[in-house]
């Protein structure tokens, strides 16, 4: 085991890895994603208050639950980087910076076309929204920070603090709707009890979030790649496949 984990933290062994499982995600994930839209959209009932409007939980829902579990990805990437020095797990988390950002940002956009029609605004400074548009600041943040440090090494440290910290926002994001009285709906997927939501139009919701974390993980892959041929180029394996 411990020459398994020894072997997976090696750039050189997780690129070829990466580079063989990348494509299964791929094209595992277009299929439940394409299998679970026309399940939302042609299969599930349509809400007996919200009508047909509510069809946008399919793209909604999983992106503002891919959005939180990326950052903490990315932060535990962060911590690992931080406190054992593996460049791998740095460039894990530098490759998810912009894919949570993405979905984040799909999380606030369809949020706000969804809440037009039923809340009657495009925005409210509601507790949910709010502490999700600052999880959009701190990917923001992130990135900047790496970017405007050229010394690598110190841009691994500065970025995997600034993600630490950041993780605080996530359990308020999470609790919000319980901890705050907020326009947005309580939870009810994540219920202790019953979720409070038709079996009908449970599972292609869940699905298609199977599909968004697959998608996550072949576009991780790449992105991780090309990080790791950054940061490794003058190495004796990159220049052997270059």
């Amino acid at each position: 085991m411990h020459r398994f984990f020894h072997e997976l933290a090696s750039p050189p062994h997780f690129y070829r890895l990466a580079g063989r499982l990348g494509p299964w995600f791929g094209w595992t994930g277009a299929a439940l994603i394409a299998g679970s839209a026309w399940a939302g959209l042609a299969w599930a009932p349509p809400d007996y208050q919200q009508g047909d409007g509510f069809r946008i939980i399919y793209v909604h829902v999983p992106s503002a639950w891919m959005s939180l579990f990326v950052y903490v990805l990315m932060a535990t990437a962060a911590a690992i980087g931080l406190v054992w020095r593996i460049k791998l797990a740095h460039a894990v988390a530098a490759g998810c910076a912009p894919i949570g950002a993405s979905f984040t940002f799909l999380a606030l956009a369809t949020g706000s076309i969804w809440g037009k029609p039923m809340w009657g605004t495009w925005w409210v400074w509601d507790a949910r929204l709010t502490s999700e548009l600052i999880l959009l600041f701190l990917y923001a943040g992130y990135m900047a920070l790496r970017a405007s440090i050229d010394d690598l090494q110190r841009a691994d440290r500065a970025s995997a603090v600034l993600a630490l910290v950041g993780v605080i926002n996530v359990p308020i994001i999470h609790y919000s709707v319980i901890w705050w009285n907020t326009l947005h709906q309580g939870p009810t997927v994540t219920r202790l009890d019953t979720p409070a939501i038709a079996a009908s139009m449970l599972v292609p919701l869940l699905t298609m979030t199977v599909g968004f974390m697959c998608y996550f993980a072949a576009v991780l892959m790449t992105r991780v790649r090309g990080e790791l041929l950054a940061r490794e180029r003058h190495a004796r394996w990159v220049r052997e496949i270059v």
